[in-house]
């Protein structure tokens, strides 16, 4: 994706995110800051690839206007970002043989070693840190053992901010949920009975991480059972919820969030 091309049509409702979940219950919130080949939602010094490139409509900072709604309304705040793991240039269904170029450029393994890409990727999570003041938690995806020790990248974040979690994502499915950083990582599984590791466990709340026109909102009573079972097992309920091109969440996805919060509270 381009920055040239996010043009949401006016400012980001970001409000109406934080109430969506806080109709739902929720106690925190986990902004996609910067996916796997996607721009950076902040203007980052170590990038023009981000919402404040020259040919970037929308101009604003969404990790700032995101955490300022959230924390409006008492909801704590972490930001997701995505590591450039060497699993990405091993090809599979969708991707061809060769290294996949992963964005921004200064992780483009054509030109970057990985020592490079690791400088620049800390260098990033440092940025977020240190410009956010509020933010709680840093949501690592793709990075585990390959990219950086357990004790590397934890000494890394709490030097820059002690007190502050981090989980990890494993990028190997058969390791996720394994121990590594302070929480541990499931997506769209549980973890076993009797889990000890503190957890959480991420589910899709339409058929997709991402928006797309045929999106459509699971239902509350199909999710509330499931945030019982995470709980039960030593983790957190993490509620995937993609807006669309314009930064509006879907209606049915309002609904459904709406009712969570009312089934939940009958609980």
């Amino acid at each position: 994706p381009s920055p040239a091309d996010f043009n949401p049509g006016g400012k980001i409702d970001t409000d109406a995110w934080a109430d969506a979940a806080v109709s739902a219950g929720m106690k925190y919130g986990v902004l996609t800051a910067k996916h796997v080949a996607g721009f950076c939602l902040w203007d980052s010094q170590h990038t023009t690839y981000d919402v404040m490139h020259p040919d970037c409509p929308y101009q604003q900072d969404v990790v700032a206007q995101f955490i300022q709604s959230f924390k409006s309304r008492g909801l704590k705040v972490g930001l997701y970002y995505c590591w450039r793991h060497p699993g990405f240039d091993v090809p599979n269904k969708i991707r061809p043989a060769g290294p996949y170029k992963v964005l921004p450029p200064e992780c483009d393994p054509a030109t970057h070693s990985m020592e490079e890409q690791i400088e620049f990727q800390k260098a990033q999570i440092a940025e977020l840190i240190a410009n956010y003041p509020d933010v709680s938690y840093i949501w690592n995806d793709a990075l585990d053992p390959e990219i950086l020790a357990a004790d590397e990248i934890l000494t890394h974040i709490r030097g820059l901010r002690p007190g502050l979690l981090a989980s990890a994502n494993w990028w190997d499915w058969s390791k996720k949920g394994t121990p590594y950083a302070d929480i541990a990582v499931t997506e769209g599984r549980h973890f076993p009975e009797g889990n000890k590791a503190p957890g959480e466990t991420c589910w899709k709340l339409e058929q997709g991480w991402f928006w797309d026109k045929e999106a459509d909102a699971k239902s509350a009573e199909e999710i509330v059972p499931l945030i019982s079972k995470v709980n039960s097992r030593n983790a957190n309920f993490l509620l995937n919820v993609g807006p669309d091109r314009n930064g509006n969440i879907i209606e049915s996805s309002l609904q459904t969030l709406n009712e969570i919060g009312e089934l939940w509270n009958q609980k």
